[in-house]
């Protein structure tokens, strides 16, 4: 049985359901972001004892196939990004369109309705939301982080993220007080 989850957006989080999984004593054969299979089929009540167990650790069974889709989405762009190899070539369109096999248009209308945001203008925040993690964590110049993030000039990512948090990022660098968004909420 598969079964979507909302919300999972790294290792840790696949930890954390693995956790749950086991400890409603449920076999699993995969778990990956935002899905989960199971071995067998579940009853109504385990699966209202691992949704409520998921709830309470911010995770959330998705149980209609847009919103199983617009998570598929999510995770793809996070990962993508996370891999901090984009070509300053790259087009979303193209890699999801690869990797879901449909239409850009309808996965872009289906995001859209759903979340309240354009697949690029979510694709853009989720790269500022990398840069400044790695501006924090003081391992690439700003040069190389563009680079890796596909931008095609320092200028391009420096007026990016000026528009999304008001802050250049050498700004961004100085304040005491860094406004990051958990990736999930962004």
């Amino acid at each position: 049985m598969k079964i979507f989850i909302k919300n999972m957006v790294c290792g840790r989080c696949i930890s954390a359901v693995a956790g749950i999984f086991n400890e409603a004593q449920v076999k699993t054969t995969s778990i990956n972001l935002g899905e989960v299979e199971t071995e067998t089929e579940l009853s109504e009540e385990d699966l209202h004892s691992i949704e409520k167990k998921l709830l309470e650790t911010g995770f959330e069974r998705i149980k209609d196939s847009a919103h199983q889709l617009v998570e598929k989405i999510k995770n793809l762009i996070i990962a993508k990004i996370s891999e901090l190899d984009i070509d300053e070539n790259f087009l979303l369109s193209e890699f999801l369109i690869s990797k879901l096999h449909k239409d850009y248009s309808s996965l872009s209308k289906t995001f859209s309705q759903n979340e309240n945001i354009t697949l690029e203008q979510f694709f853009i925040l989720q790269k500022i939301e990398k840069v400044k993690e790695l501006l924090l964590y003081n391992e690439f110049t700003l040069t190389e982080i563009a680079g890796k993030l596909g931008y095609k000039s320092v200028q391009h990512l420096s007026s990016q993220f000026r528009n999304s948090s008001g802050f250049t990022p050498t700004e961004f660098k100085k304040l005491k007080v860094h406004n990051r968004k958990p990736l999930d909420f962004v």
